[in-house]
């Protein structure tokens, strides 16, 4: 090896010696995308080595054998550096997830070790075998609580999507998998229960503002149904706007895009971790509008990779996801959020707020257009530009443009701008002549 690390990252650790911490970390590579820990160097990347002996290196391998589960053999190397011995411990990204040492879980994040969660464990494994929550059965409820009325709706819209199915009701669902070992599956409790119940609670609300509640609803439906609840909840709270053509037929348009509110309530109910006590909250507001949702984005997805579309989807509840693609519900995996931010360009929109917040997400979608947002910035900054001016001058009122425009970093023309604007207002006044003179600020309302 040419040369070593300088610092600690993602895939790379320094121990000065070897011990449980190791074998933890060689487990957070094993579940990530793998790792090498060099030991015989300090945290802060200092050199000291260590003293090997003739079953050093099997002993070390026995020992991370041992103690982790499935068993971790990891690869060693010898580094001689400036006369001392490092040890390199490479352990692969596995391919069956979640390894543990001793019972406990840990995963690599940035340049640390995460232990994991019950619910993360149980998300690693799923991950593995290419499966979701969604897709094993239903322990608690069984088949008298589905309604094959909605088992043939869903059937009916899968044909119409183009789909051929022969099977009736029972047969369809064994067929496609929402039947497991005589057991419904949990994607079709959820999209096919007969009864209102706690898993699928949304909490609807028309706000005044933050704390004044002025209508709200409940519902504890199948997610099927809950799709077009939540849309004529909106509908009933937002305006829509009669535009006059002049034609036979005048236009109608509602205050946000409301192919991108489908496509957000889509991706809400869907994508939705139905396992967290939490329930979903649809927020109605004068100027905005907030979907939150319990089920954080995937840790290897950010906020940036959605608004750049650069991600690989990852449906949570891979069953669902696909049973509302083939009745024609949703275009195709992913593409969810990037037809959302063009519903709204194309309207000139501002585009809606993507957020991890808590335990969940939350998309907000705003009533102002694009070129409101534009002038609302540019109005903060002007405001934050003449306080800066303002301040400057009261700590110096003997200060004079050229210094301004060193401290403000705004150019010459930019500070005779605010200055004269001031001036106009009567907020800013020179006494005195240009050499020898002052400012004074005058204690007016500035708007």
């Amino acid at each position: 090896m040419s040369s070593l690390p300088k610092k600690e990252s993602i895939t790379i650790e320094f121990k000065s010696s070897f011990s449980d911490n190791v074998i933890e970390t060689l487990v957070a590579f094993s579940n990530a995308k793998g790792g090498t820990v060099y030991i015989g160097i300090t945290d802060d990347g200092k050199i000291n080595g260590i003293t090997i002996g003739k079953e050093t290196v099997q002993n070390i391998i026995n020992e991370i054998k041992s103690k982790t589960n499935p068993q971790i053999i990891p690869d060693i190397e010898i580094i001689e550096v400036k006369n001392k011995t490092i040890l390199a411990v490479f352990a692969p990204e596995y391919p069956i997830k979640p390894v543990s040492i001793k019972g406990k879980y840990y995963k690599r994040t940035g340049d640390s070790n995460h232990l994991l969660g019950v619910e993360e464990i149980a998300n690693e494994h799923l991950k593995t075998i290419n499966s979701s929550w969604d897709m094993f059965p239903d322990v608690v409820h069984s088949i008298e609580e589905i309604s094959l009325s909605k088992v043939q709706k869903c059937i009916k819209l899968m044909k119409n999507n183009g789909i051929s199915i022969k099977e009736k009701n029972i047969e369809f669902m064994e067929k496609y998998n929402l039947i497991k070992n005589n057991r419904i599956t949990n994607a079709a409790f959820l999209m096919f229960k007969k009864n209102d119940e706690v898993t699928t609670t949304i909490e609807l609300g028309r706000f005044q503002n933050e704390i004044t509640i002025k209508d709200s609803a409940r519902t504890k439906k199948d997610i099927l149904t809950q799709v077009d609840e939540v849309i004529n909840f909106v509908k009933k709270h937002i305006n829509l706007e009669i535009i006059i053509t002049g034609e036979p037929r005048n236009t109608q348009k509602w205050q946000y895009p409301m192919e991108a509110i489908r496509e957000i309530v889509l991706n809400m109910i869907i994508h939705r971790d139905y396992r967290s006590s939490s329930d979903s909250i649809v927020k109605v507001f004068n100027d905005k509008i907030e979907f939150y949702n319990p089920g954080r984005l995937p840790e290897n997805i950010t906020v940036d990779d959605l608004l750049s579309n650069k991600y690989r989807s990852i449906p949570r509840n891979k069953k669902i996801a696909e049973t509302f693609k083939d009745m024609g519900l949703i275009e195709k995996y992913g593409s969810g959020i990037r037809r959302i931010i063009d519903y709204f360009k194309e309207e000139n929109r501002r585009i809606p707020e993507f957020t991890n917040i808590s335990d969940g997400f939350m998309v907000t979608v705003f009533i102002e257009n694009a070129t409101e947002t534009v002038e609302k910035t540019v109005e903060k900054t002007v405001e934050k530009t003449v306080e800066k001016i303002l301040d400057i001058i009261k700590s110096n009122p003997n200060i004079t443009q050229k210094e301004l425009v060193e401290k403000t970093g705004l150019t010459r023309r930019g500070v005779e701008w605010n200055v004269s604007k001031l001036k106009e207002k009567g907020i800013l006044e020179r006494v005195g002549p240009d050499k020898g003179g002052y400012w004074k600020v005058n204690n007016i309302n500035k708007s």
